[in-house]
């Protein structure tokens, strides 16, 4: 953020506000349950659950409109403290809240600077307690800037605007350094995605393809551990969240074993998702990480995201949870996973060019979204000159 950004939050006054003195805190009007939902490709409505990416939204359901929680709402994961704005009416999954907002002010120009704030009231949040009961809720407290003892939605508004133009430029020009700004497939890459309907498949072992990395037990508890790097605790710490890729704890580097380029895999969790960890980060509890080991070959970071969406096929399904366990990896070790094939050998230029084409097909949008971002900042930078 930049310094006058800071400046800004720094200057303004702040008062503290009782959650449920913002929102009501509200049921679903029915649960639809995952495992018996089917998602449609074609209308419906989005289907809000616990998980942490895509604004909640797994997906949409066809069902009865009756049963549509209010748009202009916040849902929130009481077991995960997932929280998102949404803003229109959608249907839930288990265990969200649906938090209504009791000022007409609040929407989506000023929705996310109530999000950071509830975010880190709820940042020391151990994954899987049940303790977020509606009254536990209301009494949380999150901090919002006042004038006058009066909520000053104004500021938030504008702030919330500014960022996003700091955060446009700072993509722009992330996506140039990295060369992703450039969306047109190669010839090899184009024949990659042209090839997926008619690759040919084998079976393999992970214990045959990986080795779990034995790591240094720390002398921590995550509960004790801060939620963002400060002083000395730099180095992100993996649980079995399925939050921010497992890393949501810092720890000191001092006595632990520094791990980077793996995957890594929750081992007691409710999503058993594993992902390509490609900054230092080191194993806290009830996670660990594998590297492979099939052949002299290094993986590159983008056949090790192959791997990876190869993986969950078989270790993020819905029939494992708390209550029914996937394990750790004795178990994980045996369970067999299908990687594409040429002349007898895994093909690993073809997961190089198909993972490279992914990449570019999903990051179009948002190439074409930061132009667009541009080209109105520039616009509005010129009328104010």
């Amino acid at each position: 953020m930049n310094a006058s950004l800071n400046k800004k939050l720094m200057s303004v006054k702040w008062g503290e506000f009782k959650l449920g003195e913002l929102f009501d805190v509200l049921s679903y009007k029915k649960r639809f349950d995952a495992n018996k939902v089917s998602l449609v490709k074609n209308g419906g409505h989005p289907y809000i659950v616990r998980q942490s990416t895509d604004n909640g939204k797994k997906g949409n359901i066809d069902e009865s409109v009756l049963f549509l929680n209010h748009g202009n709402t916040i849902s929130f994961g009481q077991d995960t403290a997932t929280m998102f704005y949404q803003e229109v009416p959608y249907f839930t999954g288990d265990k969200i809240k649906i938090l209504k907002p009791k000022y007409v002010e609040f929407g989506k120009k000023n929705a996310q600077f109530f999000l950071a704030s509830m975010r880190k009231t709820f940042s020391s949040f151990a994954w899987g307690s049940s303790r977020f009961n509606v009254e536990t809720l209301k009494e949380q407290l999150i901090r919002l800037p006042i004038n006058n003892g009066k909520i000053v939605f104004d500021f938030m508004e504008s702030f919330i605007a500014k960022l996003e133009v700091e955060r446009v430029a700072e993509l722009s020009l992330y996506l140039t350094a990295c060369g992703l700004n450039n969306c047109e497939l190669s010839v090899d890459e184009t024949a990659s995605v042209n090839k997926l309907p008619f690759v040919q498949w084998k079976e393999y072992r992970m214990g045959d393809l990986f080795d779990k990395i034995k790591t240094q037990k720390l002398p921590y508890q995550a509960k004790e551990l801060p939620g963002t790097p400060t002083d000395q605790y730099v180095l992100p710490c993996l649980t079995s969240s399925f939050q921010n890729q497992g890393l949501n704890y810092y720890a000191p580097k001092e006595g632990a074993t520094i791990l980077k380029n793996v995957i890594s895999i929750p081992s007691n969790s409710d999503v058993y998702r594993a992902y390509f960890q490609s900054k230092d980060f080191t194993v806290l509890s009830d996670a660990y990480a594998i590297r492979w080991k099939y052949n002299d070959k290094a993986l590159s970071p983008k056949q090790y995201l192959f791997m990876v969406m190869c993986i969950n096929k078989v270790t993020d399904r819905q029939i494992y949870s708390h209550k029914n366990k996937l394990g750790g990896w004795n178990v994980v070790r045996n369970k067999f996973i299908q990687l594409p094939q040429i002349d007898g050998e895994i093909d690993l230029v073809y997961m190089e060019n198909l993972i490279s084409a992914i990449q570019k097909l999903a990051i179009k949008d948002v190439v074409r979204y930061t132009d667009r971002k541009v080209e109105k900042i520039k616009e509005i930078t010129k009328s104010e000159v």
